[in-house]
């Protein structure tokens, strides 16, 4: 049996470099009290409960041309999911604000994704919140991709699951226990489509793994899920807002949340996906089978626009890092 060597801290972090790390660009650490630009030392103690108990909650936001789209409404998801799972957060959204654009400028991109995680923090290998003495803050800029529309003006395909989605609770705050989401990107991967989503017990539908879900029924309305068994998404409330233009000009005949059958995404004009990364999405393949003409839909293209604008130009929407 070959003998595991013994490593001391240098040669631990020379070990861990791969070729994926070049696309993060800084991490902030509350237990190291700092900021690194080495992906290697980009770490978190195993002892964290956000390690093995997923004991923690999350933002992803993202900064275009040096401003942070949704900031507030980010932060403020942030301390309400938190305060859910009574993690008390030491740090005031100045405080956040502060650490965030900070590790933004020390990562020197203007286009970046901010992951924002507060965890229980290290205490023990145990299961009781109350060994961990305090939270734990980290901050990860890493690279921010192109939109799913810019890389694929085809349109995306989309898969319905039978993955259970998160009970109500559960599914309403932003934690950092996402392995049933991890399962339906996974099948998403293992079918060869884009996208996969989850419906409730009930049969209604629910959101895909880290995407909003939308449609345009046959009327003409455009609908989303109620709020009891998703997560509300920002860029989603953001676009349902940007939407009502659509209806002032007659796009659209109106904006409703509240259920959707499997039925009603079967006969639906368009599907739609809502996220951070996706911005606005256009599916053109449910199950396999063509969504309207098999084409992006006019709704879904012209909310994408609005979003795009308004990330850009629109400056109530946008806090400037840089």
């Amino acid at each position: 049996m070959k003998t595991i060597p013994r490593l001391d801290a240098a040669a631990f972090l020379s070990a861990h470099r791969s070729p994926h790390q070049a696309d993060y660009y800084a991490f902030y650490s509350s237990i190291a009290g700092g900021i690194v630009t080495d992906p290697a030392l980009m770490l978190v103690p195993a002892d964290d409960h956000l390690v093995h108990r997923g004991d923690g909650v999350f933002e992803t936001l993202k900064c275009v041309d040096g401003g942070l789209y949704l900031w507030r409404e980010h932060a403020q998801r942030l301390v309400r999911s938190a305060s859910a799972i009574g993690l008390a957060m030491p740090w005031s959204e100045a405080d956040l604000s502060d650490i965030v654009a900070q590790t933004i400028r020390a990562g020197g991109r203007r286009d970046a994704l901010i992951r924002i995680i507060v965890a229980r923090g290290p205490g023990s290998m145990g299961i009781n919140p109350y060994d961990c003495p305090a939270p734990a803050l980290y901050v990860l800029v890493h690279a921010l991709k192109p939109s799913f529309m810019a890389a694929h003006p085809e349109g995306a395909r989309l898969v319905t699951s039978a993955i259970p989605v998160k009970a109500g609770f559960f599914a309403t705050i932003k934690s950092c226990n996402y392995l049933p989401n991890a399962l339906l990107k996974k099948e998403a991967a293992d079918k060869g489509v884009d996208f996969a989503v989850a419906f409730d017990e009930r049969g209604f539908l629910a959101e895909g793994a880290t995407e909003n879900i939308g449609i345009v029924d046959a009327s003409g309305v455009l609908r989303v899920p109620g709020p009891e068994r998703i997560l509300s998404g920002t860029t989603m409330n953001r676009a349902l807002d940007l939407a009502a233009s659509l209806v002032r000009d007659g796009r659209l005949r109106g904006i409703a949340r509240g259920p959707i059958s499997r039925a009603d995404l079967e006969s639906a004009r368009e599907l739609l996906i809502f996220g951070t990364t996706p911005d606005v999405t256009s599916v053109v393949s449910l199950d396999g089978g063509p969504v309207g003409d098999g084409r992006p839909g006019p709704i879904a293209l012209s909310l994408l626009a609005l979003v795009r604008e308004d990330i850009c130009s629109n400056a109530g929407a946008r806090w400037l890092v840089f």
